[in-house]
């Protein structure tokens, strides 16, 4: 289920660059996020960065932090991590065994 929320989170390329903004900057608040995302030309109104936001807290690749009256958005990698270790990795890592022992064979002549 986790997975499905993250899946669904990265499918919409305004959230992508909620968690670029994100990733460029960490820690903004909504107000900064709306300023920042208008500067890339992504004009949306304030309940629209919520509800981007409230879909990326869901798929824990966002937390907040409250200070004071602000809060405040940080980019979670570990989930994207998760990702990587699970789907990305296995399909680099073969390729790159088969090099090596296609090499180890050459080298020692077989």
């Amino acid at each position: 289920r986790a997975m499905d929320a993250i899946f669904k989170a990265l499918s919409d390329e305004t959230r992508r660059q909620v968690l670029d903004t994100l990733r460029e900057r960490d820690g903004q608040t909504l107000t900064e996020l709306e300023a920042s995302l208008a500067k890339k030309g992504v004009e949306m109104t304030r309940f629209g960065v919520m509800k981007h936001l409230k879909i990326l807290e869901a798929a824990s690749l966002v937390v907040t932090r409250k200070q004071g009256r602000f809060k405040y958005h940080y980019l979670n990698a570990v989930p994207l991590q998760e990702i990587l270790d699970r789907w990305i990795e296995p399909l680099t890592q073969k390729p790159m065994a088969r090099i090596a022992l296609d090499l180890k064979a050459k080298l020692e002549g077989k």
